[in-house]
């Protein structure tokens, strides 16, 4: 059941969103409105939907983020409740799996924005 659960994941995650993440819709914000933000709210939250491995990789990571691999997101969005109240802010590698993520929890009441082109896009403009 559990390999059954990864495939469809995997499925979910290889559908062609490439389309959405870089829409610019009304839940999606660029590096530079995530950095305004930063720079005025000390208690934005920020959910880094990649993988442990790879908050010490190149890319880096934010200060002070909360970090669900999308892959389990489903399974401990509990964590992320006493949030609910609060704009959450996205991000991953790219958008792709931040797209999916943050979809996940609009689903579930909350208000959440992804970031743009993900931390490849914050390392461009700000590294």
């Amino acid at each position: 059941m559990k390999f059954l659960k990864s495939i469809l994941i995997l499925l979910i995650l290889l559908i062609p969103v490439m389309g959405c993440a870089q829409s610019g819709g009304e839940s999606d914000i660029t590096v530079k409105q995530l950095m305004e933000r930063m720079n005025s709210d000390t208690s934005l939250v920020i959910l880094d939907v990649r993988t442990p491995a790879e908050l010490t990789g190149p890319l880096g990571k934010l200060d002070s983020v909360i970090n669900i691999p999308v892959q389990i997101l489903g399974e401990r969005i509990s964590e992320l409740e006493k949030y609910k109240s609060k704009p959450i802010i996205v991000i991953c590698r790219s958008g792709n799996r931040s797209t999916f993520a943050t979809k996940m929890l609009r689903k579930n009441g909350f208000d959440a924005l992804n970031v743009l082109g993900g931390m490849k896009a914050w390392n461009a403009e700000f590294k």
